[in-house]
């Protein structure tokens, strides 16, 4: 057992880890670990604290990079980490690991990013992409070990060289507990078939190709339901307003759902997952939907294709390409019950294979013991 360290855990939001990395803090809890969350307050505070973190919140703009307005950012990162003299930083999401790498390295700090995603900056391409490029490698520089959550992600950092090859250790996204997502029955067709997407409602997701697929079908195929799950109003630059989303309502496109603590009642309701998102990382809602044996539709880019295998546990489709996913939609509404059910058992078993999240577990465990014992 390696000694008991004092370990930060940074991210742009106290509910990214309150629901993605609570199995993670609570492994760390159990080990002896005292654990304290950095990140901006939020309604999942309580969570964290009841579950034995202690939290300080960090003030901090969550749009896109520009090195000049984020210089506060790693100032006040720094001063955070100097008063709470950690042993370990453990970073999650873009500016947390490009500002936090920075300002722990200034304080000699071990540092762990996990790369959730690529955001915008790799999206745009152009002097943002330079800019993000010239971050990263000041930033990941000699840092002993750097997290992926997928293949292409990692191999992008390489092949850029962000990163060296011996840096670079590839995780199943964040894991899933699969004692907690465990597989339910698959609904029957009797009031049509339920399609659902679930997350941020910002371009970037493809939520706008998603609407007009529901457009293309909405006189063809008046036996689908799209649904859509999810917070609107994010900090973010392709962010889709409140009103946006009423007028879709208004023309009988979607159903909005709001917003919800729990997906397994939303996902166990629905047919299928659909994400026509532009890149990710380890996209958690087709995890979780697999893991409930759902299938998923969703774009042929990286993070989604590592999770959803074509014509086994769903169907992929062309990014940005709306007639394509109305297309691969009507594809799957066509298959019979049985059909559609079996490729939801493949998904579960996929998850059962490659993501539980105690690889995840381990794989922190393994680094924790190497610093612990230095």
């Amino acid at each position: 057992m390696p000694r008991a360290l004092h370990i930060v855990m940074t991210v742009n939001a106290a509910w990214n880890i309150a629901n993605f990395r609570m199995p993670l803090v609570k492994a760390l809890l159990a080990d002896g670990h005292r654990v304290t969350v950095l990140a901006p307050a939020d309604d999942a505070v309580v969570q964290l604290t009841d579950a034995g973190c202690e939290f300080v919140d960090l003030a901090m703009d969550k749009k896109g990079l520009n090195p000049v307005r984020d210089a506060g950012l790693f100032a006040r990162m720094r001063r955070h980490f100097k008063a709470l003299e950690p042993d370990l930083v453990l970073s999650f999401t873009i500016k947390n690991n490009i500002f936090g790498a920075l300002a722990a390295k200034s304080l000699g700090l071990p540092f762990i990013p996990n790369v959730t995603g690529l955001g915008t900056a790799f999206l745009s391409g152009g002097v943002l992409l330079t800019v993000a490029k010239m971050l990263y490698i000041a930033a990941y520089r000699n840092l002993p070990v750097v997290f992926f959550q997928n293949g292409d992600d990692r191999d992008l950092f390489l092949s850029m060289k962000l990163v060296r090859e011996e840096q670079a250790r590839l995780l199943p996204g964040s894991g899933i507990d699969l004692a907690a997502f465990t597989p339910m029955p698959y609904p029957d067709d009797a009031n049509g078939i339920r399609l659902l997407m679930i997350g941020r409602v910002i371009r970037d997701k493809g939520v706008l190709e998603y609407v007009e697929a529901a457009r293309i079908l909405k006189n063809k195929r008046p036996d689908l339901r799209f649904q859509l799950l999810g917070a609107i109003g994010f900090a973010n630059r392709t962010s889709i307003d409140a009103e946006e989303v009423d007028r879709w309502q208004a023309e009988g496109l979607i159903d909005y759902l709001g917003t919800t603590d729990d997906v397994r009642g939303p996902i166990a309701n629905a047919h299928c997952i659909v994400l026509p998102s532009y890149r990710e990382g380890a996209p958690r809602t087709l995890i979780e939907g697999a893991a409930l044996a759902r299938p998923a539709i969703a774009t042929n880019v990286p993070g989604c294709n590592a999770v959803v295998s074509d014509g086994e546990t769903g169907i992929l489709c062309a990014v940005r390409d709306a007639e394509d996913l109305a297309a691969r939609i009507e594809q799957f509404a066509d298959l019979d019950h049985d059909q559609r059910a079996a490729m939801g058992l493949a998904a579960r078993r996929k998850m059962e294979r490659e993501y539980s999240v105690e690889n995840v577990i381990g794989a922190y465990r393994t680094e924790i013991a190497r610093i612990g014992a230095s």
